[in-house]
């Protein structure tokens, strides 16, 4: 099909930006890399009357260290992030994450910021960014405010962003030195949604885990922070046994659907086996492995 009629705006920069933001409300959308927009728009399922390309925004292109946070615009490329010097020494994760996104041509494209913004439950970095701890800086005409990854998804496309703002910057602590960290996704072809993945970040003192979060894509309406999973690996060795908790835990709170990736019961247990392994890697890269 062929998208509605719109009213195609470039803005120079970021107060510009967030000013037709501003002005035009709920009818107008931000356009980065555009593959979850463009297909919506070309069905009809969104019709925006102003399309708003932050690409010419330098300012939203940066990849940064500054106050003991990573700092990501929003406007950054999945491949920009993988290519990313910074981010391989202080946050790999975010790279191992980026390459399993659909594939070369989306990932070329696709930005960091549109990939979290959007509240697809499919999209790989909300979760990623759950467990990094990440909070998201938002701007619109009445100033900036930052809202944790934990807090910022509500549901299937629903998030704390309100219409009028637009996501600027992602910022993360800056993991610790030797942190242990892994990302794993089955699915079923290369370019796919998960069936379900898991992120984990951690932390060990003497052989002890003393830090973990793991988050999980594609099994409930939008990404989970698993907690209980995560809190089955503090304090304990991280031997099969806490693995295979926190891997129990993370099946229980998977709330998938039945739908072509498979049956409600095969991808929560998928769920628990792709935090088994992602721990395990997290575990392995925490010991210099």
């Amino acid at each position: 099909m062929i998208p509605g009629s719109f009213e195609y705006h470039r803005p120079a920069s970021l107060d510009e930006a967030v000013s037709l933001l501003g002005q035009f409300g709920d009818e107008g959308r931000v356009l980065a890399g555009g593959h979850s927009l463009i297909p919506m728009m070309k069905l009809r399922f969104a019709e925006p009357a102003h399309l708003i390309d932050i690409n010419g925004i330098d300012e939203l292109r940066r990849i940064e260290e500054a106050g003991g946070e990573l700092r990501i615009g929003a406007a950054v490329t999945q491949v920009e992030a993988m290519a990313s010097e910074l981010l391989a020494a202080k946050c790999p994760i975010i790279g191992e994450a980026a390459a399993v996104i659909s594939d070369p041509q989306v990932r070329n494209c696709g930005t960091i910021g549109g990939n979290v913004a959007n509240g697809d439950p499919g999209n790989d970095l909300p979760a990623v960014m759950m467990a990094l701890g990440a909070k998201f800086l938002l701007r619109g005409p009445k100033g900036e405010r930052e809202v944790q990854a934990t807090e910022f998804y509500r549901g299937t496309f629903d998030t704390a962003r309100r219409d009028d703002e637009l996501l600027v910057e992602i910022r993360i602590p800056t993991p610790a030195a030797g942190h242990g960290w892994g990302y794993r996704k089955l699915k079923r072809k290369v370019g796919d949604y998960a069936t379900a993945a898991a992120a984990v970040v951690l932390t060990l003192k003497g052989g002890t885990c003393e830090h973990a979060a793991i988050a999980l894509t594609n099994v409930g309406p939008a990404a989970i922070n698993a907690t209980k999973a995560a809190a089955a690996l503090m304090g304990k060795k991280l031997d099969q046994a806490a693995i295979d908790a926190a891997g129990a835990r993370a099946a229980e709170v998977a709330d998938p659907v039945a739908d072509m990736h498979g049956p409600v019961e095969y991808r929560k247990q998928m769920a628990g086996e792709m935090t088994r392994r992602a721990v395990r890697a997290a575990a392995d890269r925490a010991q210099g492995g």
